[in-house]
């Protein structure tokens, strides 16, 4: 599994998106993992399908409306 820092995270978010899209990454805050970031594919194996078929966009921030 590929680990990645906050900041690292943040700062190549691209990267990121394509890290995930073939294996977990990890990401840690102040040295702590807080997150893992998985492919769309590998949540829907996780979840038994849960967003297949189900229309994904237009998701609100929290707290933005």
């Amino acid at each position: 599994m590929k680990c990645l820092s906050a900041a690292e995270a943040k700062n190549a978010f691209g990267h990121l998106i394509d890290l995930a899209r073939h294996e977990p990454v990890l990401i840690e805050k102040h040295n702590r993992p807080v997150v893992v970031v998985i492919s769309i594919e590998e949540y829907n194996r996780l979840m038994g399908g849960a967003l297949s078929g189900r229309q994904t966009g237009n998701v609100q921030p929290e707290g933005k409306a």
